[in-house]
């Protein structure tokens, strides 16, 4: 029998009492046969109930939630107070059309100088951006055409290397060159949709985008869920003119943090193929870093979007909850999930964020030690740095904050995506498809399924506490700066290839810093800031107050700036624009 742990209300705790203890997951690393026999043991009635209780009591999640009273009413969503507005934004109508949108937010750029493209080797930068490609296709340098071939061939590439880089689950060559011909049509009539015209995207594979099933990276779920139209978001991006390119590779059903898959081949790192790319929006985070699209959408429920984005060197946005419509997405259901766009530059995001922002109408209702608990020193020794810059450059003041309750947090962010992932996967699961999922995918339904209600209710009344905490303290500071991940991008063991792994100690370690945005609902984005002793890209987290989207992205903007110069281009990348 547990103990009985009281917590005191959140209003009486003393924050300069917080101390934060590293606290290490109990769970074993496995792969190959000991993975097939762990998942057995996990499924078998009495011996899997066992085990779950087993794991949950040394990693301490009984006795914070079932031994635990907390006096707060539960929070079953991110529920936001009044926030103040951010000064010198431009704020859009919530009936605005995409493309007035996405014009508006160009306004916000700076000039456009086309002497500045990057187009060599040597150049400080390393990507080609959105609006390049719109000044290439408008001046009639290249055509959408052109530069779908392009990426049609580096696609056939990426499938036919060795080993494969499965960046893609469903892909038309004949689909894209049909998209790619409307777009060229329009150039030659001079009526492009928007500046989005012609660019090439990548949807991750739980996101709906017809013509193409939609799978979550397993090998049946489109046979109980067929594709009708696009989602939300993908509708807006298509009325823009966007040319989309398939649907991206990623962890089996979301649930896992590195992107590994044995369905359909791991996704490897482009800085170093024999390294993940972090997950679940895997295929994303690399068709971008890889140079063949300008952006992606991926999904974000445990760092999905930040995670992969940080690994493979480039910028991914997760926005505040409720702020971009969910419908046609495998989590829309959830209370942690958000569709985020991830490019290659701050500026990129911010056009695509434009595009795809605005909620649906169900939810527009809602309108330290910590920071050095990684891996290796390589990140918050860079991530200081970063800081010590923008102080010496911007002027920003920085200081240090303290946040109670972090090892709750995690708790209860597990149990409110693991439970709400349960929930909308049992009915199929009982039918018959639990062994087509993959191992990991099934361990961790297993772990899920042994939540219980009162587990969940317990997880809302944490949500609500550390919700307080986090308004409190931004009452003193406008972001939240962390590491966007505990490691750089850890190596794929051979033998996960064809079973897959399961390896808590390392999503541990790559969730450490994210979940705040996800259980909180709150906007983050991260970005690059140079590389590891190994070459590995390191990524910064912004966090901001409720819809502070804009804010997030102007410091973000202002850290790519200052790290120009510490970015590298990847091992493995694509030329898809070739204007010399």
């Amino acid at each position: 029998m547990g103990k009985k742990r009281f917590m005191l209300p959140m209003e009486e705790v003393d924050f300069t009492t917080v101390k934060y203890d590293h606290e290490v997951i109990t769970a074993p690393r496995l792969t190959g046969f000991g993975l097939k026999l762990f998942v057995w043991i996990c499924e078998a009635p009495l011996l899997g109930s066992l085990l779950m209780s087993y794991l949950k009591k040394k990693n301490k999640i009984t006795e914070k939630l079932q031994y635990t009273v907390i006096p707060e009413r539960p929070m079953f969503r991110p529920e936001f107070p009044p926030q103040e507005p951010e000064p010198g934004v431009i704020t859009m109508e919530k009936d605005s059309t995409p493309t007035t949108r996405v014009q508006s937010a160009l306004k916000c750029l700076p000039p456009y100088d086309p002497a500045c493209g990057w187009t060599s080797d040597s150049s400080p930068f390393l990507y080609w951006k959105i609006r390049d490609f719109a000044h290439a296709y408008r001046s009639s340098s290249v055509t959408p055409s052109m530069v779908a071939e392009y990426i049609i061939s580096g696609v056939e590439e990426f499938n036919n290397k060795n080993p494969p880089m499965p960046l893609l689950i469903s892909f038309s060559a004949e689909d894209v060159r049909n998209q790619a011909e409307a777009s060229t049509q329009r150039f030659k009539e001079g009526k492009p949709l928007s500046i989005l015209d012609g660019i090439f995207m990548a949807i991750k594979d739980d996101i709906d985008c017809y013509p193409h099933p939609t799978k979550g990276a397993t090998t049946w779920f489109h046979e109980v869920r067929p594709i009708k139209q696009d989602a939300v978001c993908v509708s807006r991006l298509r009325s823009c003119g966007v040319i989309l390119i398939g649907k991206a590779n990623m962890h089996e059903l979301g649930l896992g943090t590195t992107g590994n898959n044995p369905n359909y081949g791991t996704t490897r790192n482009p800085h170093a193929l024999e390294r993940y790319t972090g997950g679940s929006s895997s295929g994303p985070a690399a068709i971008v870093a890889a140079g063949l699209c300008s952006a992606a959408l991926g999904t974000d429920g445990g760092g999905s979007v930040r995670i992969p984005s940080s690994l493979c060197g480039v910028v991914g946005l997760k926005t505040t909850y409720g702020r971009t419509d969910m419908e046609g997405s495998l989590c829309d259901c959830g209370t942690v999930e958000i569709i985020g766009p991830i490019a290659a530059t701050v500026e990129d995001v911010m056009l695509v964020y434009a595009t795809i922002l605005g909620p649906s109408p169900s939810d527009e209702y809602i309108l330290n030690p910590w920071f050095n608990d990684v891996y290796s020193t390589d990140i918050s020794d860079r991530c200081e740095n970063v800081l010590s810059m923008l102080s010496k450059n911007h002027g920003c003041k920085t200081i240090e904050v303290v946040i109670p309750e972090l090892h709750e947090m995690r708790t209860s962010h597990i149990v409110a995506i693991g439970s709400e992932s349960a929930c909308s996967l049992f009915p199929d699961y009982i039918a018959g498809n639990a062994a087509k999922l993959t191992h990991d995918t099934r361990i961790n339904l297993a772990l899920f399924r042994a939540f219980s209600a009162s587990d969940y209710v317990a997880a809302a009344r944490l949500r609500r506490r550390i919700m307080y905490y986090h308004m409190e303290i931004f009452k003193n500071v406008d972001i939240i700066v962390t590491p966007t991940t505990g490691m750089t991008a850890p190596i794929i063991p051979p033998s996960s290839l064809q079973f897959g792994e399961t390896n808590l100690q390392d999503s541990g370690y790559l969730m450490r810093f994210i979940i705040t945005a996800n259980l909180l609902g709150l906007p983050a984005i991260t970005v690059p800031v140079g590389h590891d002793k190994q070459g590995l890209p390191i990524g910064l987290q912004l966090i901001g107050r409720p819809w502070a989207e804009a804010t997030i992205l102007r410091l973000a903007s202002a850290v790519e700036e200052l790290c120009v110069d510490s970015r590298k281009r990847p091992s493995t990348f694509y030329d898809v624009l070739k204007v010399k």
